[in-house]
Order: C-alpha cells, then sequence, then structure tokens
C-alpha cells in the first residue's frame, strides 16, 4: 500500500456507490444477531468487521435491519464496536437512512401513511390494561410500541387487530423477544423494507447479485419470506422464530439454522451458501501463510492493524524480524496521513510502534477498521482512506 489516509468524511449514498449491482448485500438484525450481548470481548463482532473490511466493503452492501429506534441505535454504536452500514432500518422497518449522514428515504415515509392514523391507534390500545407502553424513544411517527406478558399476549394481539380495523386502519402487529409489542402500519415491517429496498435497486439494474438476512427473533422472520433472498438464523435464534421457521419454510434450502452465535454465524451462513471468502484474518495467525489472488488493499490495510493489536498486546514475540517483516511488505514510499494534515512515512510509523510492545497485555485492548475506501492512483499506487477505531476497556475513540 503505498498511501494510508484516514478520512473524516462520510460515504456516497449506498444507491450510488458502485456502478453495477452489489456483489453481495448482507442485511443483518443487531441485537443477539450481529451483536451478542453475552460476548464480553465482542470476538465475534470484530471478526465480522475484519472479514467485511477486508473482502466485501469496496463491492458489497451492508444493511442494519433493528428494532431500535434512532435513539437507541446510537447508544448500541457507543456501547460496541460496530460497523458503519450503508443503509440503516430502524423501529422495525418504519424508517429507512442511507450512509453515515442517515439520509431518510422520504418516499418510505409515503407508503407507510396510507391507512395509518397515530392517533386512533394510541386511542384504542389506551382501552387494553394488559400493554405497558414502551419508553417515549420508541414511540415513532409509524410505530407505537408496549411490553405485553407472554401469557396474554396472543389474546390482546387478536382483540387489538379486530378493533384497529373497524376504525378503518391496515395495521401490523408484531410480538417479539417474549415482551415486546410492535403496531406498525400494515406496508411496514423489516421484511417489508427490504422488499422495498430491492425493488429501488432493480429499478436502478442495480439489484445485489446475492442477498444474505440475518435474525434471531420474530420481528425478523418476514425476512425470511423475501424471494430469492438466503437466510440465516443464528445458533441462539428465539423459539418464536424457530416455530415460524418450522411452520413456514422447514423445506427452504437457502435458509439455515446456524452452529454458531450472532456475527460468527452470519460468516458461517457465507461460507455455507458459497457468497464468497468466509476466513476473518482475525482468524488467520500466521499472515505470511495467507496467499490470497486479487485482494483487495483494504485487506493489507486490516492486516497492519491487526499485527498492530497484536503488538500492543504482546500476542507475538517481541522481535525485529517481526518489524522487519512488517516494512518488507509496505512501500518503502509509503505515507500515513493523519486527519489533521500531519504525513509521516509508513516506516517511521512502523519504527514508532517498537516502544509500545506489551503496553495493553492483559488489557480489553481492540481495534477494527471502518468504512475502507480505495482508488489506484498510479502504477501499484493506491489511495486509501478509511476510519480506524481503539477499543480499550469501556471507552471507544478514533
Amino acid at each position: 500500500i503505498s498511501r494510508f489516509f484516514v478520512n473524516p468524511q462520510g460515504s456516497v449514498n449506498a444507491m450510488d456507490r458502485f456502478s453495477g449491482p452489489a456483489r453481495l448485500m448482507i442485511v443483518s438484525d443487531l441485537d443477539h444477531t450481529m451483536v451478542d450481548h453475552h460476548d464480553g470481548e465482542n470476538l465475534s463482532l470484530l471478526r465480522f468487521n475484519a472479514l467485511w473490511e477486508s473482502y466485501y466493503r469496496h463491492d458489497s452492501l451492508l444493511v442494519f435491519s433493528t428494532g431500535r429506534s434512532l435513539t437507541l441505535y446510537k447508544e448500541l454504536r457507543k456501547e460496541k464496536p460496530m460497523l458503519t452500514p450503508d443503509i440503516t432500518i430502524m423501529s422495525v422497518g418504519t424508517e429507512i437512512t442511507y450512509g453515515e449522514a442517515m439520509v431518510s428515504d422520504d418516499g418510505w415515509e409515503e407508503v407507510l401513511n396510507q391507512k395509518w392514523d397515530r392517533s386512533v391507534v394510541t386511542e384504542e390500545t389506551s382501552k387494553f390494561p394488559e400493554l405497558t407502553l414502551q419508553s417515549e424513544t420508541e414511540q415513532r411517527p409509524h410505530k407505537v410500541s408496549f411490553y405485553v406478558d407472554k401469557g396474554k399476549a396472543q389474546e390482546v394481539m387478536k382483540a387489538l387487530s379486530e378493533c384497529l380495523e373497524k376504525r378503518g386502519l391496515d395495521v401490523k402487529i408484531i410480538y417479539s423477544g417474549g415482551m415486546d409489542l410492535d403496531i406498525l402500519p400494515q406496508g411496514a415491517g423489516k421484511g417489508q423494507a427490504l422488499a422495498y429496498l430491492l425493488k429501488k435497486f432493480k429499478a436502478g439494474e442495480k439489484r445485489p447479485i446475492n442477498t444474505l438476512v440475518c435474525g434471531d427473533s420474530g420481528n425478523d422472520a418476514e425476512l425470511f419470506s423475501i424471494p430469492e433472498v438466503y437466510g440465516v438464523m443464528v445458533s441462539n435464534a428465539q423459539e418464536e422464530l424457530l416455530q415460524w421457521h418450522e411452520k413456514n419454510a422447514k423445506n427452504n434450502p437457502n435458509i439455515i439454522h446456524a452452529t454458531e452465535r450472532c456475527a460468527s454465524g452470519i460468516i458461517e451462513a457465507i461460507g455455507h451458501f458459497k457468497l464468497g471468502l468466509e476466513t476473518s484474518p482475525r482468524d488467520v495467525l500466521d499472515f505470511s501463510k495467507c496467499k490470497l489472488e486479487n485482494i483487495h488493499p483494504g485487506h493489507e490495510v486490516v492486516k497492519f492493524y491487526l499485527f498492530y493489536e497484536r503488538w500492543r498486546r504482546a500476542e507475538v514475540d517481541y522481535s525485529v524480524e517481526y518489524m522487519q517483516n512488517l516494512k518488507s511488505v509496505c512501500y518503502p514510499t509509503g505515507i500515513f496521513v493523519h486527519p489533521s494534515g500531519v504525513e509521516q512515512p509508513l516506516h517511521d510509523c512502523i519504527d514508532a510502534m517498537g516502544k509500545y510492545y506489551g503496553d495493553k497485555q492483559g488489557k480489553l485492548f481492540r481495534v477494527w477498521i471502518d468504512r475502507i475506501s480505495s482508488a489506484e492512483i498510479g502504477t501499484d499506487t493506491w489511495l486509501v482512506k478509511f476510519h480506524k477505531w481503539e477499543l480499550s476497556g469501556e471507552s471507544c475513540f478514533i
């Protein structure tokens, strides 16, 4: 790599990032699917991050589809080492935004306004004492959310559906997680939002070559109903989703129940369906033995910072030879450009690493790369832009 450049600016709209269709589009739920809240070191998520930025970011699309509102989504991003998606679907498929700037899709809002009156929904639901309103952050223009006991859920949903139908509304009631009840316009939901996006891509002759949907709970079921997509229910999927699959898609060979949890299950599905490379750079201990053809420059950036992480964690032996080998795979003229504009020869950066050996040993220290993009600006010369994040204890910093 002749030039590293850390760029603080956002990327272009996902619809316009490629001249043709994306090679792969991954559409994943977040909580307990992409993000494992039982994985204290976030290794599953970090494995996926390294895989995506190395092999997929440059020609594929990452879509997060979550039940979280914008407020809770931003909170999760502060807590976990997450990548920046090309598209974000929030509030159980009632909001679609694009890019880092999260530009709203106005066309989707128009679709959801049909036969929807939020004031009528709040009026009718107030007649059900079994329903407990969720926090204000979870109440959105096209979503009204409650908690309800599992034993009362089905009875309440049936009665509520009848009441709202009599009032002339066409709604969808989704129960998930054994406690969450969401009321949405009939045209909303994670599956409908994905169908809308695929239709939009198709109209521009950019429908992704392959799409993989990933989920763990009831509000993800719709994703698996979209025709011509691959699907993975992670190993820790909830009973409600497994029951749906048993009843509706048991014989669909394009949907699997992974043996791995969360993001590791997504990686497993990439391999199972032969959608592309499945070995995360985090799973490679000796990069000198990792010989792959047609590797994107992003792969080299990810490898460089994985070595940097392992060096500071003392997971590799202290050796001058290691540093010389690292220099040997970096062009002598390579330059690192800091966001401040300060330029430093890449070999000088490597030399400076020497004094930091083992300073994070035994500590929760991880590094991940986000939003890698590159352009060939000369023979064997690349301009590579990326964001580098470090996780140290409970804090993340760029």
